[in-house]
């Protein structure tokens, strides 16, 4: 019998842990519905990665632009493209916004890659 009864202590623990937790009472006014807002949706934290992935993107660009296209820039000219006109189209604009789009795709391609090896999420 005395296996029975732990049995059945433990079944009642597991029960009472399955039990759904009763809903905080409602907070009134303003600044406590505020305080809510924030810690339900986790505004702060959004915020914050919003703001670093803004200035990831800039220094990202910045990196593009001051290191790679001068080299991109000795290897292939690319002002000469920037001329490049067919009728009321600059294709040549068009032609250096991608070039430099794919450079910087590849630069956070190259980030991702290094964090993941370095496992920061």
């Amino acid at each position: 019998m005395p296996q029975e009864d732990k049995i059945l202590e433990e079944l009642k623990r597991i029960r009472e842990l399955l039990e759904p937790k009763p809903t905080p009472p409602l907070t009134k006014g303003l600044r406590n519905e505020f305080r809510t807002f924030l810690s339900k949706y986790g505004v702060v934290g959004l915020a914050v990665g919003f703001i670093f992935g803004t200035y990831l993107g800039v220094l990202t660009e910045a990196f593009v632009h001051a290191l790679i296209m001068p080299i991109f820039t000795f290897v292939v000219p690319v002002d000469k493209w920037e001329n490049i006109v067919v009728g009321p189209f600059r294709i040549g604009h068009f032609a250096s916004a991608l070039i430099t789009f794919l450079f910087v795709t590849f630069v956070i391609f190259l980030i991702v890659k290094a964090t993941n090896r370095w496992i920061i999420e």
